[in-house]
């Protein structure tokens, strides 16, 4: 695939990441002067081709990693489809049935409800100067409404096909764009046009009729068909939603993405599937996942005692259905993604408190740790998770599971300093990429490398097996010890030592760079991307990083 991301220079101000994909050259031409509409998160990137464009470029509109990763995955489908329907080179006819549904999402977008305030009018005074008018006149707003559709009412008895083309083209090319149409064939644009104008009618009348404060249940809605895509064979009921996400894994795995993803999409289809009461993926419409959707935002989860958060929903079950449904598509195994446009705006959360843990917290956590006391029948990997664990992510500022699936050779003496290599062989590291961290003088000094060293080979600290269950295990007992200490629901309980470490670090006087590397994060901009941190660096900022302190009562 011919994508990457492009991380933005750090004098801009933004955190923003950037999406851009090379045209490929065999559709340079014939897509210049095309006006694609992306789909990014809940928004869309509006992107013209012109004759000098050689990539397409936009901004993801966020610097969250998960967030970027899945508006990565959507972007690139939606491109792959485009650039597989101009190779196919053949205009899409469209049934009526067709046309009518596609003028149904303008309809909805223009009777829909929503806020009069967010109107911005202007006047223009008498000395000629323009000013903003915050004032609400709703007779003026409901005539203004009135007007247009007056327009599109003389548009429609006219029949001055240029000037509805002129007029609403644009807005026909945008739609089928956002379905991957490039081109629909000569017979079906005129339908489609008229269905348009029919649809952008009532959609002002709806408009028009709530300025005046008729507020009442909307008939028309209902006239318009689900959309369902042309041309395209749909699936056998012989292909279920979990074997989509094992098919789709198949090639998934070969272009690097982690088991973590395969874990979350399959959870995703298992789930709906469950819900529906059915594993046909050819059922799946639309309307199933908005049901689904707000399933999912109101069922509480009996482990955790509270409903997922619309960012989950959003990040880890729409987005990850949607990547497989693209990927069904594009393998003409669907004839459609019944997961475009299915998504949740996700406000901004409210943030109670710092995300590093309180000196207390600290102290509690690594005295319970320290004082964790060896069963007679207890494994000693489990014994030396609750033991060592934690200590190992407080001084090196690592992923809880990067810890977890430390083995015995991972552990090795230099001279007089011990070095941990956090490598993606041992399991899952979210960069795939080698790092090595110099262990801090103190965890030397309270017995780790001692542990290490009576040890049997293999896993440090996971007991129950080797795979992926294993390791999510020896997590979930790590996060429930830590909740014995610190209850506080508004902390994460194993998270909060990376953010814990790099806020100690900086006050340190460690460079950012430095423990950037210590702990696996990215360069922050382009200029840090060259060059790297040595090893004798890292081990000097071990010596300067503070001890911490244990309840000794």
């Amino acid at each position: 695939m011919l994508y990457r991301l492009v991380r933005p220079v750090k004098r801009t101000g933004s955190s923003k990441q950037q999406f851009v994909q090379r045209i490929p050259a065999d559709l340079r031409d014939r897509m210049v002067g095309m006006k694609l509409a992306v789909p990014i998160g809940g928004e869309t990137a509006f992107v013209t081709i012109t004759p000098k464009t050689e990539s397409i470029r936009f901004s993801l509109k966020t610097g969250d990693p998960s967030a970027v990763k899945n508006r990565q995955a959507d972007a690139a489908a939606y491109l792959e489809q485009i650039f597989r329907s101009l190779r196919e080179d053949k205009p899409v006819a469209l049934t009526h049935r067709q046309a009518v549904a596609l003028s149904g999402e303008l309809y909805r977008a223009w009777a829909s409800d929503y806020d009069h305030r967010s109107t911005i009018s202007f006047v223009q005074n008498a000395d000629g100067t323009v000013e903003r008018d915050d004032s609400l006149d709703l007779d003026l707003l409901e005539a203004g409404y009135a007007s247009i559709v007056k327009k599109l009412g003389r548009l429609k008895e006219d029949g001055d096909a240029p000037a509805v083309e002129n007029a609403l083209g644009p807005l026909v090319d945008r739609l089928l764009l956002a379905h991957s149409i490039p081109a629909i064939d000569p017979a079906s644009r005129p339908m489609v046009l008229r269905e348009f104008l029919k649809a952008l009618r009532e959609g002002m009348e709806v408009r028009q009729r709530k300025a005046g404060g008729d507020y009442s249940p909307d008939p028309r809605s209902e006239r318009f068909p689900e959309w369902k895509a042309p041309g395209r064979p749909q699936t056998a009921p012989s292909v279920s939603l979990t074997g989509l996400v094992e098919s789709w894994w198949q090639e998934a795995k070969a272009s690097g993405l982690t088991a973590s993803t395969h874990e979350s999409y399959r959870k995703a289809a298992a789930t709906l599937a469950a819900f529906l009461k059915h594993d046909d993926a050819s059922r799946v419409t639309a309307d199933d996942l908005v049901r689904f959707k707000d399933h999912l935002l109101v069922t509480v989860n009996p482990k955790t005692d509270r409903t997922l958060s619309a960012k989950t929903v959003k990040d880890s079950y729409l987005s990850g259905l949607r990547s497989v449904f693209s990927w069904a598509v594009n393998n003409r195994k669907m004839g459609a993604n019944p997961a475009t446009g299915i998504t949740i705006k996700v406000g901004k959360q409210r943030r109670l408190r710092e995300s590093w843990f309180t000196p207390r917290e600290v102290t509690a956590i690594l005295t319970a740790s320290a004082n964790a006391k060896k069963g007679p029948k207890e494994k000693p990997q489990r014994h030396g998770l609750m033991r060592w664990v934690p200590w190992l992510c407080a001084y090196t500022g690592a992923r809880v599971g990067e810890i977890v699936q430390l083995r015995k050779e991972d552990v090795r003496q230099e001279g007089k300093h011990w070095i941990i290599t956090i490598t993606p062989e041992a399991g899952t590291v979210k960069d795939k990429e080698r790092r090595e961290v110099p262990l801090h003088p103190h965890l030397v000094e309270t017995g780790f490398p001692a542990f290490v060293k009576a040890a049997a080979d293999g896993h440090l600290f996971m007991w129950s097996g080797t795979d992926r269950s294993a390791w999510r295990t020896a997590k979930n007992r790590l996060t429930e010890f830590v909740r014995t200490v610190v209850k506080d629901p508004n902390i994460q309980p194993n998270h909060a030592w990376r953010h814990t470490f790099k806020t100690m670090g900086s006050e340190a006087g460690i460079q950012d760079k430095v423990l950037d590397a210590i702990c696996g994060h990215d360069p922050r901009t382009v200029g840090e991307g060259y060059g790297g941190v040595t090893l004798v660096t890292k081990v000097k900022a071990m010596d300067a990083f503070p001890r911490f302190k244990i309840d000794r009562n």
